[in-house]
């Protein structure tokens, strides 16, 4: 048989076509971790790159956020809104409260030049995938309702939306986006 081709155009599975390198893995992210997955995903990138001296155009790297990671895949905004660095128990290194920002969303301004490729938006400017699991983002959604009192659910959705990091891919569930990555030919390791 060939290659599976989407029946349905309710979801984004353009990534499945842009997993064209020579090695490719997908990093599982069901816990929030401090954000080990993207850490492993970069590392594993930079550690290719170094023992084969690996190109970019080689390396296809997928990181599914599902389960009680979800939060990885929303903005600023929404961490502060909802508080989840307290809720997830992450402190700010600089004043040792609770973090007000997405900790991997992207790196601040000073850190050392080894460390700026660690964020997720770095990641996915350089090629890397992100894919959400729309199943917990479904608690998102619930959250954003609740809290903004919102009178339909698609307003909510809608919403949601707007706080998730742009490029973040929304799948089905995040089972199914590391079962179609590994299909895709990507190797796979639970990264949180």
């Amino acid at each position: 048989p060939g290659p599976l081709q989407p029946v349905s155009t309710a979801w984004d599975m353009a990534w499945v076509d842009r997993l064209t390198g020579k090695y490719r893995a997908v990093f599982d992210s069901p816990a929030v971790s401090e954000g080990d997955a993207l850490f492993r995903a970069v590392m594993w990138r930079d550690q290719h790159k170094e023992v084969y001296n690996s190109e970019p155009a080689e390396m296809n790297a997928v990181i599914v956020i599902r389960h009680a990671a979800i939060p990885l895949a929303m903005n600023d905004a929404y961490w502060e809104r909802f508080e989840v660095g307290k809720e997830v128990k992450i402190k700010d290194p600089k004043t040792n409260k609770w973090t007000a920002v997405n900790p991997i969303r992207v790196t601040p301004p000073d850190t050392p030049a080894k460390w700026t490729d660690y964020s997720l938006e770095r990641f996915m400017a350089q090629g890397g995938t992100v894919l959400a699991c729309n199943l917990a983002f479904g608690e998102v959604v619930s959250r954003v309702r609740t809290e903004e009192k919102l009178k339909t659910r698609d307003e909510a959705v809608a919403r949601a939306k707007e706080m998730l990091i742009p490029g973040v891919i929304l799948q089905l569930s995040g089972v199914f986006a590391a079962l179609r990555a590994q299909e895709a030919g990507c190797n796979y390791i639970m990264a949180s």
